[in-house]
């Protein structure tokens, strides 16, 4: 329901992904569900390599999974407090509305 830029996380019901594209509110947006990419992250989570994480739809970054946050994957590298951006891998590939 918003606009989209590409390489923007994208979560929408079940489905997160990576904008491939630029998208207007209300078309469809390719988003990339498989692969590792740098995401904005709450820079004050603390997160070791191979740790699983999630995603914080109301900031829109990456967190330590609690109650309410939608699962993402795994971090590729350690990222500690202070650090803005982490690496994620993710799993598929779908295509939804913006």
């Amino acid at each position: 329901a918003a606009n989209i830029a590409s390489g923007d996380g994208v979560l929408v019901g079940n489905i997160f992904g990576i904008s491939v594209l630029d998208a207007v509110a209300g078309d469809e947006v390719e988003i990339a569900t498989v692969g590792v990419y740098e995401l904005p992250k709450l820079s004050t989570a603390v997160i070791a390599q191979g740790d699983r994480v999630a995603w914080n739809s109301s900031t829109g970054k990456v967190v330590v999974p609690a109650t309410g946050m939608f699962p993402l994957g795994v971090a590729t590298l350690a990222a500690g407090n202070g650090t803005a951006t982490i690496k994620v891998r993710l799993d598929g590939i779908a295509t939804v509305a913006a």
